[in-house]
């Protein structure tokens, strides 16, 4: 008697509970449907939202890696807002509310874990966007110099002029100095000259002018006398160049300049002077040199 009553209990406990549940499924069953359609709604919303990003996001920049990346961002924020939504239709605030507070403390730790990779995407993505280099760029950074090779999101590939491969974290290149030979179109060649002091020096600098004038493909020919050296009065002389981004077409017009310059010199009896040294041995030393001489 007792194991069948308690046998008939919990099968009636079981039967009231079933029928609560498909009585409150019932009750939720429009909710239910609504959440369902918000969420479809919102998935497709995303995925039309994404396509259109993904069409003129080329004008916020020209890293396809970064725009794929932005846009299944846009795509994974739509479809989460649709989710919390949904769950709210439900009447389900205290799940939405422990995931936010998942979610924050689980961005929290991945922030501490991965702050490294962070700082590296972050920088990736401000260069995409405020573009300081392109690829095929000539630039020097971190004491490196090289041809951008590929901008990726956590590192920046340069090809150095000797042939080497170099890779150099985002971070590091956003937070350093950058030049970018390239982006001006043109650059200027400096060559510092010496001449005696017996120099005409009006006359020594007409001949540099003249002789660097003459080479193909220069402009804005300047030369500055800048000081006095210790066997030697220093001018240096300017000229711009086009350039694109090959260091041996600027290494080319600088040594087109100095043979110019060498040329004309040597025509025009100009000497560029040799370090002098004049020592100075003293009397004590003369008189030394005197006595071992009679001896």
């Amino acid at each position: 008697m007792d194991i069948n009553f308690s046998v008939e209990k919990v099968y009636d406990l079981l039967t009231d509970k079933l029928v609560d549940w498909a009585s409150a499924t019932v009750k939720m069953l429009p909710n239910l449907v609504v959440s369902i359609l918000v969420l479809t709604l919102f998935i497709v919303a995303a995925n039309f939202i994404k396509k259109i990003f993904k069409r003129i996001s080329h004008r916020i920049t020209d890293n396809l890696s970064l725009r794929d990346l932005m846009a299944s961002i846009l795509y994974i924020i739509i479809v989460t807002l649709g989710g919390f939504i949904a769950l709210s239709i439900l009447k389900l605030d205290g799940t939405v509310k422990s995931l936010l507070a998942g979610a924050g403390v689980i961005g929290l730790a991945l922030g501490f874990a991965f702050q490294e990779i962070a700082s590296n995407f972050i920088a990736g993505t401000m260069m995409s966007i405020r573009k300081p280099f392109s690829i095929g760029d000539l630039i020097e950074t971190n004491d490196f110099l090289g041809t951008v090779r590929r901008i990726q999101l956590r590192t920046t590939q340069l090809e150095t002029l000797q042939g080497q491969y170099i890779l150099i974290p985002n971070a590091e290149v956003f937070k350093k100095a950058i030049i970018n030979y390239t982006q001006l179109g043109k650059r200027r060649i400096d060559i510092p000259v010496g001449v005696t002091y017996d120099t005409d020096l009006p006359f020594a600098k007409d001949v540099a002018l003249k002789a660097v004038e003459k080479l193909e493909d220069v402009s804005n020919v300047t030369i500055y006398y800048t000081g006095f050296n210790n066997s030697s009065i220093d001018f240096v002389i300017r000229y711009w160049i086009d350039f694109t981004n090959k260091q041996a077409d600027y290494l080319q017009k600088q040594d087109e300049g100095i043979i110019a310059i060498k040329k004309a010199f040597d025509e025009n009896d100009i000497t560029i002077p040799f370090p002098i040294r004049t020592l100075d041995f003293g009397d004590n030393f003369m008189e030394m040199m005197s006595q071992n001489q009679n001896s």
